[in-house]
């Protein structure tokens, strides 16, 4: 059964997205995990590169990757590299959201974090508004996320517009500065669309 999380923690998850943005100079779309990562100093390790014993060992723990702090505080992510890049990217952002959230266990709420964490990272609210006609088919290629995570952000950001343009809030604002340029008399523009590459 999923955990359910307080608007509170919504809120704070979402101004941790942003701040770790701002501090790692995020401002393309589609957001990748992994240049994050290494940005953040974090080991990446697909479980291609492990030994057999050691493969089987890693999907016990996930089928899709974990994060782990080793004993000289090192963070690594260890993830799956023979699914398709969208899932992959997916779940290093989840697993980066553990290490930003400081997480020590593994508890319902601390997934239910970490699973918002990279699903907001992936497809902020803000960034879908500024697409023409927002449907699951073009969220899914601009932020090249799954289908299935793209109907979900659809969803989500139909839920954001009841409040939507008129209500941004302080984290909103400076998401938006770090994503689009404007011009005098023109319509705001992302600063950087690129193009989708699988890095494995």
């Amino acid at each position: 059964m999923s955990h359910k999380l307080t608007d509170e923690q919504y809120e704070f998850i979402k101004g941790e997205v942003v701040a770790l943005f701002e501090r790692y100079d995020v401002r393309c779309v589609p957001i990748s995990g992994f240049e994050l990562a290494y940005k953040m100093g974090i080991r990446l390790i697909p479980y291609s590169s492990l030994s057999k014993k050691k493969y089987e060992a890693a999907m016990k723990v996930s089928s899709d990757g974990f994060y782990v702090e080793d004993v000289e505080g090192r963070d690594k992510i260890f993830y799956n590299d023979s699914v398709v890049y969208e899932r992959a990217n997916m779940t290093i952002l989840h697993e980066i959201g553990h290490c930003v959230l400081d997480h020590k266990g593994e508890s319902d709420e601390e997934e239910a974090e970490a699973k918002f964490f990279a699903k907001y990272a992936a497809a902020p609210p803000p960034l879908v508004h500024h697409l023409q006609s927002p449907n699951p088919d073009n969220v899914a290629e601009i932020f090249s996320i799954t289908y299935t995570a793209a109907v979900y952000a659809c969803n989500y950001y139909r839920k954001w517009l009841a409040y939507g343009e008129t209500f941004y809030k302080d984290y909103e604002i400076r998401l938006l500065a770090l994503f689009f340029a404007a011009e005098a008399g023109s319509e705001p523009r992302y600063v950087c669309f690129r193009a989708k590459k699988k890095p494995y």
